[in-house]
């Protein structure tokens, strides 16, 4: 995988895992406000419990130190570069044929001349399409995986909020504003991924 696919795929994971806190915010505010219906009726004056705290994640962190995050980064660059190997073997490969071709243009006939501009113009075609299904298949299967990655982390932060009692985990990210300020103690990135961490290794 190379750097910019890397980075490509480092922005659709952050942004699926920011979506998925999102969903888990709205998830675990609704599971309270169902198991606490009825006492919330008759205290509606009373001030908010300080158990029912928003929380946030560090998204970054999240993704550098959750473990299966990393073997899925090695996985997929692994696979990417063989991907790229066998096309680099193909090129190389039909240049030289392309580069044969010419050295002997000017001693063939004219219909083998043909001929083979037209076998090598079908070759080039052919490898057009083949460069373009292997990175179809590369994205595809990268999609698949930041799918998996969003279920778990969405999975875990569902049963971590409910708990805890949290009403609400946001998710930070030094490149997304849109969390101006949050005191340190509301930061449960490190408990998150140790738990994540825990769920991967069973």
């Amino acid at each position: 995988m190379t750097q910019a696919q890397f980075i490509r795929m480092k922005k659709t994971t952050l942004g699926g895992i920011a979506t998925a806190i999102a969903i888990v915010s709205v998830m675990a505010s609704c599971q309270n406000n169902e198991d606490k219906g009825a006492a919330a009726k008759k205290a509606e004056s009373a001030p908010s419990s300080v158990t029912e705290k928003i929380v946030y994640v560090n998204s970054d962190s999240l993704l550098t130190k959750y473990q299966y995050f990393k073997d899925l980064k090695v996985k997929l660059e692994a696979k990417s570069k063989t991907a790229q190997t066998d096309l680099a073997s193909k090129q190389q490969a039909f240049q030289r044929e392309v580069t044969a071709y010419q050295q002997q243009a000017n001693t063939l006939p004219a219909d083998q001349r043909a001929s083979t501009e037209e076998r090598l113009a079908r070759k080039q075609q052919e490898l057009q399409a083949y460069t373009q299904n292997a990175g179809a298949a590369i994205q595809n299967e990268q999609a698949a995986e930041n799918e998996k990655l969003y279920d778990k982390v969405a999975d875990y932060l569902k049963e971590y909020a409910k708990k805890k009692g949290y009403k609400m985990v946001l998710g930070y990210s030094k490149g997304n504003g849109t969390i101006l300020f949050a005191d340190e103690s509301l930061d449960v990135t490190s408990e998150v991924i140790v738990g994540l961490n825990a769920a991967y290794k069973k």
